[in-house]
């Protein structure tokens, strides 16, 4: 369902997209009218180019086909971007170890999620370890990424209904030493205002 505008981007500017093989298969990707240049497979560790950035594509466990989250790069700086996942793996934490920025999913609070009106398979879905992150399970994911060079955290993925951002700007901030006011929230629509990385 992420995956939907990566179509019309790539039919409108003839420039190609990544995503993997299980990813590919479940959209139906060879049936989207591409030239073969723009189905580009990406997979587990193995890094691609992007103008001047590297993007090096990592597994993460969420209960879709074959999902990647990535790591960018110019050489310098390095962003972590991590927003469909169902908890902080192993894997995971060593592939954003030394991120100087990171887009992280702060998909729910769990006492909110747990006294919705989503039917229970849907809660059991969402908060299990194939879903979503908790802002408590983001806290700690959090905390194991920290080190001095880490200068911007952006909580996103928020769910409207499951969440509240000061609610996940807070946990973020208690786990990381900083300032709730530190910490943007990525607006699903508008995205965040720049941010320089240092």
């Amino acid at each position: 369902d992420h995956i939907g505008h990566a179509k019309s981007l790539a039919l409108r500017t003839g420039k190609p997209i990544w995503m993997s093989r299980g990813t590919a298969l479940a959209s139906q990707l060879m049936d989207w009218g591409l030239s073969q240049a723009q189905c580009q497979m990406a997979s587990d560790g193995q890094v691609f180019e992007v103008g001047s950035l590297q993007i090096t594509p990592f597994t993460v466990p969420h209960d879709a086909r074959e999902p990647l989250q990535l790591r960018c790069t110019d050489g310098s700086h390095h962003l972590g971007i991590l927003t469909d996942l169902g908890h902080g793996s192993a894997h995971v934490v060593q592939a954003l170890q030394h991120c100087h920025a990171l887009l992280l999913e702060c998909n729910h609070d769990r006492e909110l999620l747990a006294h919705s009106a989503y039917p229970p398979f849907l809660k059991k879905r969402i908060a299990g370890p194939q879903g979503h992150l908790s802002n408590e399970e983001s806290a700690a994911l959090a905390k194991a990424l920290v080190h001095p060079q880490l200068n911007l955290i952006v909580a996103a993925h928020l769910s409207e209904r499951n969440n509240r951002p000061e609610l996940a700007q807070d946990l973020l901030a208690q786990a990381t030493g900083c300032s709730a006011n530190d910490i943007p929230v990525a607006d699903p629509v508008n995205g965040t205002p720049w941010h320089v990385v240092h």
